[in-house]
């Protein structure tokens, strides 16, 4: 059996910064803070995230 009172809390790199943070208790998961969160919805937004595709032979009718 481990104690829990000992344990450091998982931390993991922010995905926009890189800044490492707490999993446990933050409110802008995956991210550390709400500026990196609002970055990255931003980046969505203006299209800057592609995901790769195949052409298809319907690809030119649009």
């Amino acid at each position: 059996m481990t104690d829990t009172a000992n344990t450091v809390p998982k931390t993991y790199p922010c995905p926009c910064c890189g800044t490492q943070t707490a999993w446990q208790d933050n409110k802008y998961k995956p991210f550390c803070s709400d500026r990196c969160k609002l970055i990255d919805l931003g980046a969505w937004a203006n299209e800057e995230y592609t995901l790769p595709a195949e052409s298809t032979p319907f690809s030119d009718e649009l």
